[in-house]
């Protein structure tokens, strides 16, 4: 590993592990990961970026409607962030420093870029997860009077309260979710949440295409650098380094995860096990 990502690394651990993450450090971290050529200045200005957007906004707004119409007046009407469903299929759109550049990216990083815009000017902001899309949500998310919903991937367009209700009950079915006289459960994601988001999103990306194996690799990495990652993941940076030709480490870490699963799943552990020495004769 590169001195350079070697230190990115740690710094990630480090702010993955403080008392209050930061989201913008961390995703700018795991773009520096897919664009290494950034180097610190490239992330000092993507900070200087995010900075200067928040200064954009007008001084004195007061009420969640008014922080969620400035912002998309800012940022989707002047500035133009914003998806579309070519954005998928691009990895610089779950990379927050190209998605800074490019104004354009996946749901959850559009609003990463909002969440961190708004927090800097004293918005009460948050990331929303929906199924299968992300959103930006103002104001107080157990009072339904008080909370707004915005898309960002739709350039900041307000969220009816009957479509968020369809939205969730989609998914909880009718009522699941929720108390009397609350709203829809559409609760804040954690920053780590949305930092693990991002970078299943990257893997997905990734596993579509197994040319790109490096970058299912750090993904992975930079996962099991968080503080709560499920187990599986050690076994998946496993493969994957058997699948780029490092079979003595590949089957080592395969080794290592059968025993830390054998007391539970002996069955599992036996067939990875296998898999293991089905590597290690790779090395002949």
């Amino acid at each position: 590993m590169h001195p350079e990502s070697a230190d990115r690394r740690r710094l990630f651990a480090e702010e993955a592990r403080a008392e209050k993450p930061d989201l913008a450090t961390l995703c700018l971290l795991v773009g520096a990961e897919g664009e290494p050529e950034l180097g610190e200045k490239g992330l000092d200005a993507a900070q200087a970026e995010l900075d200067r957007l928040a200064g954009l906004l007008p001084y004195g707004l007061s009420g969640t409607r008014a922080w969620a119409a400035a912002l998309g007046e800012l940022l989707g009407a002047r500035c133009g962030f914003h998806g579309a469903p070519a954005d998928y299929e691009r990895l610089e759109s779950s990379l927050l420093p190209a998605v800074l550049r490019r104004r354009r990216g996946l749901p959850i990083l559009l609003s990463v870029v909002w969440i961190e815009v708004a927090r800097r000017a004293g918005a009460r902001v948050y990331g929303v997860a929906l199924p299968g899309h992300f959103v930006v949500g103002f104001g107080d998310p157990e009072t339904a009077d008080e909370q707004i919903l915005a898309d960002p991937f739709a350039a900041g367009r307000i969220l009816g309260r009957e479509e968020t209700d369809r939205l969730l009950t989609d998914r909880t079915g009718p009522g699941a979710g929720r108390a009397p006289g609350l709203p829809p459960a559409a609760s804040p994601a954690a920053p780590l949440d949305i930092v693990q988001r991002v970078l299943n999103n990257i893997r997905a990306w990734a596993a579509a295409r197994p040319e790109r194996t490096e970058v299912a690799l750090w993904a992975v990495e930079l996962s099991l650098l968080l503080p709560a990652h499920p187990a599986r993941l050690r076994y998946d940076r496993a493969q994957l380094l058997v699948q780029r030709g490092e079979f003595l480490r590949g089957a080592a870490e395969m080794e290592e995860y059968a025993r830390v699963v054998a007391a539970v799943e002996p069955a599992t552990a036996e067939a990875i096990q296998r898999r293991a020495r089905a590597a290690r004769t790779r090395l002949n």
